[in-house]
């Protein structure tokens, strides 16, 4: 589950770097989670900050219209023990598109 969830934090700061974005992508054992914030919050408070509703809602939604689902809170996933690679490839694959059509 954690090297899915290193697979998951590399395939998503890729397209975030590849993109110029100010958002950072953080991982904690088999937990990873985006934020709308150059740096990771330290915080509650720099999280409340980083968050942006209308965004997150677009990423949701986006994501759920293409078979994706992310938790129901945050831009998060939690890496389980039935999770491909496949699969963590498919969302990788699913935010590039998101943000294309964010830029465009």
């Amino acid at each position: 589950m954690i090297e899915l969830a290193k697979r998951f934090t590399h395939g998503i700061g890729a397209e975030i770097r590849t993109a110029h974005l100010p958002w950072n992508v953080t991982r904690l054992g088999a937990r990873a989670e985006y934020t709308f914030t150059p740096h990771a919050p330290r915080n509650g408070s720099e999280s409340y900050a980083a968050s942006d509703f209308e965004l997150q809602r677009f990423l949701h939604l986006y994501s759920l219209n293409r078979g994706v689902l992310l938790t129901p809170f945050h831009n998060m996933a939690l890496v389980c023990p039935a999770t491909t690679e496949s699969d963590v490839d498919e969302h990788t694959k699913v935010f590039a598109n998101a943000i294309q059509e964010l830029l465009s």
